[in-house]
């Protein structure tokens, strides 16, 4: 958990230093990156891998995929126009989304609590956004980019929903690459539809190899395999470590300062995202 912790504060780096690159051709270097990664060693238990899921359960990590390559996508697009505090913090905010879901969906009744943090979240996502809107920075379209980081994070949240009882199923390995392959073919297929090009850039590259075998492998695999052993609410709350993490690695090496108002609109965000998740029990009506 800690190396998976670690890992994540880096992903945000690592897609800057990739510049302008596509990113849809970015985030499938990426995704196959750690799918092929991961192929062989699950070939070797293919045999055993094959009792896991059903057929159902193998359509739902296919769509679990799907899911979280669109999040990987839109979570580039919100780097690329938005400060790397205000992305991060935006994308963390999916445990309030998650909420939001099981409550309009599956009519979950929820405490007080919870929903005082939904609104404590809100209200710092709508602070963070002004923020944005009017400060002169170096992102021409950094509303924009905390929209596509909203998007990305309700990816995540239907991700999350249909895939945390896959993992309780299945071992970790057959579990990950089931999803990671579905994410790469998804991005491949965006990048497809796209018209992208194949980068030429070495630094494109690198970049996405370094995101496939840090951020994705160690950081998402890390979580995926402790969310089998240790409180989901543990967790989440764990990951909002990494936009601040990530806000000090942005100023220290790119000298990116996010305007003032970020800073108590990452507070309130925090806040309320620990409040509704702490709280999360329900009944049903």
């Amino acid at each position: 958990m800690i190396a998976g912790m670690a890992m994540f504060a880096f992903a945000p780096i690592l897609v800057r230093s990739a510049g302008d690159a596509d990113p849809f051709a970015f985030a499938a270097i990426r995704t196959m990156s750690a799918a092929l990664v991961l192929l062989p060693f699950w070939l070797l238990r293919k045999s055993k891998a094959d009792t896991f899921y059903d057929t159902g359960d193998k359509v739902r990590a296919a769509v679990a995929g799907m899911l979280l390559g669109f999040h990987f996508i839109f979570w580039i697009l919100a780097l690329q126009n938005t400060t790397i505090a205000s992305a991060s913090i935006l994308v963390t905010i999916h445990p309030v989304i998650l909420i939001l879901i099981e409550a309009g969906l599956f009519k979950r009744v929820f405490p007080p609590l919870v929903w005082l943090g939904v609104m404590v979240a809100f209200s710092g996502s709508v602070l963070l956004g002004y923020s944005d809107a009017q400060s002169v920075t170096m992102f021409e379209h950094a509303l924009l980019g905390d929209f596509y980081a909203l998007i990305a994070a309700l990816f995540f949240a239907l991700y999350f929903l249909i895939s945390q009882q896959l993992r309780q199923k299945s071992d970790w390995l057959n579990y990950v690459f089931r999803v990671y392959g579905a994410t790469g073919l998804t991005c491949l297929a965006a990048a497809v539809i796209a018209g992208s090009g194949i980068p030429v850039e070495p630094a494109v590259w690198l970049a996405g190899i370094a995101l496939a075998l840090g951020p994705q492998i160690i950081g998402h695999g890390s979580m995926n395999y402790a969310v089998k052993f240790v409180a989901p609410t543990l967790l989440a709350t764990l990951i909002l470590t990494e936009p601040v993490f990530a806000t000090v690695l942005a100023w220290l090496i790119f000298s990116e300062v996010p305007p003032v108002l970020t800073f108590p609109a990452m507070a309130i965000i925090l806040c309320g995202v620990v409040m509704t998740w702490a709280s999360r029990r329900y009944k049903k009506k």
